[in-house]
């Protein structure tokens, strides 16, 4: 009984948000603090860090760029759906972006294209909740 006590209880650090599912359905986010949760009904599906995020890339050959993008989640409870595959997401975005775009190569350019991406990805990303604070590019 005191088992089921001690795992009823869940503590959600002040920087993050935990996401609480029943039987495999979200059900409500737990913000910081500590909270009683139903033991062996409800699990924490995703611990969602609020503060700021990393992601390094590398672009193609041809291009001989690589960064970094310094992202956020914003919102949540849109973030809890995509938070597995955000890096995946991001990165795939940043390549398509860079990509379709010639003058990333340029060394005088490269902060108006990296302007540019971190607008771009914003407003791809905004709907699902994480936003682009940051994105620096440099040549290989």
């Amino acid at each position: 009984m005191l088992a089921l006590a001690v795992v009823a209880v869940k503590h959600v650090p002040a920087d993050q948000v935990h996401s609480l599912y029943r039987r495999g359905k979200p059900v409500r986010l737990l913000q910081p603090g500590t909270h009683v949760v139903l033991p062996l009904v409800d699990r924490v599906g995703h611990r969602i860090d609020l503060g700021g995020r990393t992601l390094r890339f590398d672009a193609s050959e041809a291009q001989s760029l690589h960064g970094t993008v310094y992202w956020q989640v914003l919102e949540p409870e849109r973030a809890d759906a995509v938070i597995d595959q955000a890096d995946q997401l991001i990165r795939r975005n940043v390549l398509d972006a860079l990509n379709a775009d010639a003058a990333a190569n340029q060394e005088e350019a490269r902060r108006e294209v990296a302007a540019r991406l971190k607008s771009n990805l914003n407003q791809r990303l905004r709907e699902r909740g994480v936003m682009v604070t940051r994105v620096e590019l440099e040549a290989a």
